[in-house]
């Protein structure tokens, strides 16, 4: 059994348990084994068998297999998987060379602004952070030593949302390589190759694998430069995903449809909640109708995900009460589990980008990030009320 067409004549569900293997030849093994081999047998030097393998930091067969089928779920030509989401943005840094500039959307994750001000910055890299919010803005800060323009869309935490087209659109008339991380709504609701990005980027950690035990990245394309770039870089820097983490990912995968779907019924029950109760200031949800972008969300996405952010009335001692009053909301990092978490990005995952700057952006105290997992919805609503009850004003 293998699949007789492209991906692109399957619909995503099928591509996303089917494409990137097919049945093993020999054992007919429907599912992609775990290759643990280092190393592989050539039959003279330098002649390799079929797969072309040759040694496991190169290439191996699983994380191939993983590779392959987001690429197809993202309609790109090409995969590269990296141990980390992380390790997948240093990676496309290290395109760059010392003197070179990224043009950078300004609420980007903290991890990755942590990455680009502390570390690539040592490396001669210069960044510069704005609102994408204004194209002409974007495009009037590009300059000669400009080469990659940084999207994320939604932002992490306050859910900004960028033109993928219109920023494209910029790029490509600057000749820069224009690269979106995708991670907050996964190829199920949003596919930025199709709107004009050059490179995708995912922390596999979050809603593609979806179970909270990998940590991994990919970067997806169809320019074969880059593509050459990129594999360089992923055999000669080696920060790749395990065998293990790869088959992990791949089986998590195989359900990101189901899940999605389902973690968008819970949002919307979610916000429904917090929107009813006089303990909430305002609600930051794409699926709302009064949210900044809504018509650009339903321009470009094909829903609106899982992630939801309010602010609550007060600061931080309400915040605090709030996420210490939860208990299926798990208070932790990170997001795109099966499991509800909740998050006070001022204190937890964005601590390390500057309190002047995280006020400019809105992240303030009293903002509070849901990842809405795939429980039963009810008791999702009822673990938010009673610790919206909980506050105190």
């Amino acid at each position: 059994m293998s699949l007789s067409h492209p991906p692109s004549d399957y619909k995503f569900g099928t591509n996303a348990i089917h494409a990137g293997y097919t049945p093993d030849a020999h054992t007919g093994a429907l599912i992609t084994p775990i290759s643990l081999s280092t190393t592989f047998l050539q039959e003279s030097p330098g002649k390799f068998y079929p797969g072309g393998f040759e040694y496991a930091r190169t290439a191996n067969p699983t994380r191939n297999a993983f590779e392959d089928c987001i690429a197809a779920l993202e309609h790109a030509n090409w995969g590269a998987a990296f141990s980390s989401g992380l390790a997948a943005t240093s990676t496309i840094i290290q395109t760059l060379e010392a003197g070179d500039e990224v043009l950078s959307i300004d609420d980007v994750y903290g991890g990755t602004r942590r990455y680009f001000t502390t570390i690539a910055a040592k490396f001669g890299i210069t960044f510069k952070f704005i609102d994408f919010a204004d194209i002409e803005a974007v495009e009037a800060a590009i300059n000669e030593n400009t080469k990659i323009i940084w999207a994320e869309s939604p932002t992490n935490p306050t859910l900004k949302m960028v033109d993928i087209a219109a920023i494209s659109e910029v790029a490509k008339r600057n000749n820069l390589v224009f690269v979106v991380d995708n991670t907050f709504m996964s190829p199920y609701f949003q596919n930025p190759m199709d709107h004009g990005a050059d490179l995708v980027v995912h922390s596999v950690t979050k809603f593609i694998n979806g179970h909270s035990d990998v940590v991994m990245g990919i970067i997806v394309g169809n320019d074969e430069e880059l593509r050459q770039k990129i594999k360089y870089l992923q055999n000669s820097v080696g920060s790749i995903p395990s065998p293990f983490d790869s088959w992990l990912a791949l089986r998590g995968v195989k359900t990101l449809h189901l899940r999605m779907r389902q973690h968008e019924e819970n949002a919307k029950a979610v916000v429904a909640a917090l929107q009813s109760s006089d303990k909430v200031e305002s609600v930051i949800y794409p699926g709302l109708e009064d949210y900044k972008y809504h018509d650009l969300a339903v321009k470009q996405m094909n829903g609106f995900g899982g992630m939801v952010t309010f602010f609550l009335k007060g600061g931080i001692d309400q915040a605090r009460q709030f996420l210490e009053t939860v208990e299926l909301f798990a208070c932790a990092e990170s997001l795109g589990g099966v499991e509800s978490l909740v998050d006070h990005p001022a204190i937890m995952t964005h601590a390390s980008v500057p309190v002047e700057e995280r006020a400019k952006l809105g992240i303030s105290d009293s903002l509070i990030r849901l990842s809405v997992g795939i429980e039963d919805t009810d008791d999702l609503i009822r673990d938010i009320q009673n610790a919206l009850d909980a506050v105190t004003l």
